[in-house]
């Protein structure tokens, strides 16, 4: 059992505190307030950042101390909307809201995942037609194996779990939100991740 901060009570933070909670960890759910993302972070030793990518790099810095040491997962993408509510581009190209986090957050241990699917999967990888994939980015081997670990109870099997290397490769995976409006647009808002086939 680990002791989790899940940052964000919408569909994404929502489905990964409860799937979490049901794999036998103590989970602790906040909204994006400072007051309540900070109570709940200062008690975890993983925190996960589910809150909209655009603001989150904002509320992360403000919570510093309470981070200092920890594991910080971000399945968050940074992104500006277009009229349609859907991805329209990147708000940090030529990088990542991982690398802006981990560079912000010295003594945090940021670790980039989840980021390349629609939220079902992140918590159902084996409903979809084909294995796909979860990739990660971190500069941490250890924090990265404890971020292996909790895919796995989340129904991640080891060979579907992909290390890409250190948290400049997130910026690669959060690219890759950029494919989901299309997706969505010629074939509907059905679950679906980016996998690789081998």
């Amino acid at each position: 059992m680990t002791t989790i901060a899940v940052l964000g009570n919408g569909r994404v933070g929502g489905s990964l505190a409860a799937a979490l909670t049901r794999a036998g960890h103590e989970v602790t759910g906040a909204d994006s307030t400072p007051g309540a993302a900070a109570d709940a972070a200062r008690t975890a030793r993983i925190i996960i950042n589910a809150t909209p990518g655009a603001g989150s790099l904002d509320r992360l810095v403000a919570l510093r101390e309470e981070l200092r040491g920890k594991i910080l997962v971000d399945v968050s993408n940074a992104t500006v909307d277009g009229p349609d509510g859907l991805p329209a581009h990147l708000i940090y190209p030529g990088s990542s809201l991982a690398e802006q986090l981990q560079e912000a957050l010295p003594e945090t241990r940021v670790v980039k995942t989840l980021n390349t699917m629609l939220f079902p999967v992140m918590t159902a990888p084996a409903t979809l037609t084909q294995a796909p994939t979860a990739f990660l980015s971190g500069e941490d081997p250890q924090a990265k194996q404890t971020v292996r670990e909790l895919l796995g109870d989340l129904g991640w099997r080891a060979e579907w779990i992909s290390d890409l290397g250190g948290i400049r490769t997130a910026r690669a995976t959060e690219a890759a939100i950029l494919f989901v409006p299309h997706v969505i647009r010629s074939g509907g808002f059905a679950p679906f991740a980016i996998a690789l086939a081998r």
